[in-house]
């Protein structure tokens, strides 16, 4: 039998796959592996979003999301896997294509807050401690009213809300 990973078609979201990305991610946000979006937050942010939809019935059966921060800064975000379908490799093709996105628009470093080390070690990724931006840039992005910029700058505004997850990078 041929994988899972063979049998889904990576394509970019659309505003009617919200609701499985919304069930998708609830999941995950209940065992405190995600932090929740509001549902809205999901619609102003779909073009960031990639889903992965099964071929037999074009049900969603996972999503990610690629957001700039900054001429040469990107962060996936919200890459989620349906639990039936973990496994099948899915995840590796989901994360493949959003890489690839990051390359096409010049982005060149790639973070994550992750509690997947090991999944994202294999594309490269490596743990860090810090925010690995000079203070020009620090300073343009302190002026961002997004949650996960903050959390990339690592905030103490944010702290009460991250989850201890690992902090990675991968240069591209």
């Amino acid at each position: 039998m041929a994988s899972l990973s063979n049998d889904v078609t990576i394509r970019r979201a659309r505003t009617g796959d919200v609701a499985a990305v919304r069930h998708l991610l609830d999941s995950y946000v209940r065992d405190s592996i995600l932090l929740d979006k509001p549902t809205v937050t999901l619609y102003e942010d779909i073009q960031e979003f990639w889903v992965a939809e099964r071929d037999e019935d074009a049900a969603v059966v996972a999503c990610g999301a690629l957001h700039v921060m900054w001429e040469d800064l990107a962060e996936v975000r919200t890459l989620a896997v349906h639990p039936g379908v973990r496994g099948k490799g899915i995840g590796h093709l989901l994360l493949a294509k959003l890489l690839h996105t990051a390359r096409w628009l010049g982005v060149r470093r790639i973070f994550c807050l992750t509690f997947e080390v090991d999944f994202f070690a294999k594309h490269g990724f490596v743990e860090t401690g810090d925010s690995q931006v000079d203070g020009d840039v620090f300073g343009e992005l302190l002026r961002s009213n997004d949650e996960g910029v903050a959390e990339f700058l690592d905030l103490e505004r944010v702290k009460p809300n991250t989850l201890g997850n690992s902090r990675m990078l991968l240069q591209l």
